[in-house]
């Protein structure tokens, strides 16, 4: 439960800045598909895809390749779509 909500929440005492420029098609993309179909096995793809954008945030990365659990709501998708 406990890395449910981490997933969700991400930590509140570390926040994460994402940068706009980040927002590549390919990323939003990604996580546009896996918030939709609620399938988040491409987590480590979009940590790939964040990282050719030029996103150097250990926590965005680790997160997202992290074994999860991941649901909808993750902290991270939500910051790529702008939900957050």
């Amino acid at each position: 439960m406990a890395n449910l909500v981490r997933c969700v929440l991400g930590n509140p005492f570390r926040p994460a800045a994402f940068a706009p420029e980040w927002r590549t098609d390919t990323v939003r993309a990604l996580a546009a598909r896996m918030y939709e179909s609620r399938d988040f096995s491409a987590m480590p793809i979009l940590a790939d895809a964040l990282q050719d954008a030029g996103c150097d945030s250990d926590d965005i990365l680790n997160h997202c390749r992290g074994l999860g659990p991941h649901v909808r709501g993750c902290w991270v998708v939500d910051l790529v779509l702008g939900k957050g």
